[in-house]
């Protein structure tokens, strides 16, 4: 990583600048049987998409807060950087009713109608599908992103010392979530570019950093397992084995 990554969006653009075909996120949903994964071009690509809908429809500028009631899955990580890139606060379990615009999954929409401002539901279907019908009071995030800009400039420069992540009760400013997740990485014995294995929640710091911040923050990547408790022991043996991971998260206290 360079001297001058200070943001999550930071770490994501050294990472595409070094070498943009490796994978960086692959997740696995063991309900479904769901396996996706997504180079570093691939998910830059995402967020950039993602970052422009934030910014542009969605007119959400830097400071604006936004409830993320969303699981552990690639699409998350996607929302979450590319708060980062435009500067929105992503408040992960939010309070939808004191928040600037909500991102909710298919069984939060209930929760997320409390939300005044700008409304997005992602189904969270294999391949990144559409709800059958849109949600009502909702926008489509499948529909809505796919014909966004493929490159994302923020309209004003985003400050890496501004609160960037509240997970937890806690705020971490986007400088900060880089330094901590590069000092989580460090005090678990993390290798070089770790291919990290996470079955946590992203509803902590702990999940997130291991799932997420700390394989990015040290040029790595997270092969992210949701509902990894269906999975056997030799059917898990065998992914760690064939996903040839380096470190595998510790469980949940």
């Amino acid at each position: 990583m360079n001297a001058t990554d200070r943001t999550p969006a930071d770490l994501l653009s050294s990472a595409l600048a070094a070498d943009p075909a490796r994978p960086l996120v692959t997740f696995y949903d063991d309900a479904t049987g769901e396996r996706v994964e997504l180079s570093v071009a691939t998910f830059a690509n995402w967020v950039a998409k993602t970052a422009n809908y934030l910014q542009g429809d969605l007119a959400a500028e830097p400071g604006d807060r936004l409830a993320l009631l969303l699981p552990a899955h690639w699409q998350t990580a996607v929302w979450l950087l590319a708060c980062s890139a435009v500067g929105v606060v992503a408040e992960v379990d939010g309070d939808p009713a004191a928040a600037d615009l909500v991102v909710a999954g298919p069984d939060r929409l209930d929760a997320a109608r409390a939300c005044s401002g700008e409304r997005v539901a992602l189904a969270l279907r294999p391949l990144g599908g559409r709800f059958p019908a849109p949600p009502e009071g909702f926008a489509d995030y499948a529909v809505e992103v796919p014909g966004q800009g493929d490159r994302f400039a923020p309209y004003a420069p985003v400050d890496p010392d501004a609160v960037a992540l509240v997970v937890g009760g806690e705020e971490l400013t986007g400088s900060g979530v880089g330094a901590r997740a590069r000092a989580d990485a460090a005090a678990a014995g993390m290798p070089e570019a770790p291919r990290v294995l996470s079955g946590l929640s992203y509803d902590t710091w702990r999940g997130l950093s291991y799932g997420l911040y700390a394989p990015l923050a040290t040029g790595g990547s997270v092969v992210l397992c949701r509902h990894a408790e269906r999975l056997g022991a030799e059917a898990a043996a065998d992914r760690e084995a064939s996903e040839k991971i380096t470190f595998t998260a510790p469980s949940a206290t």
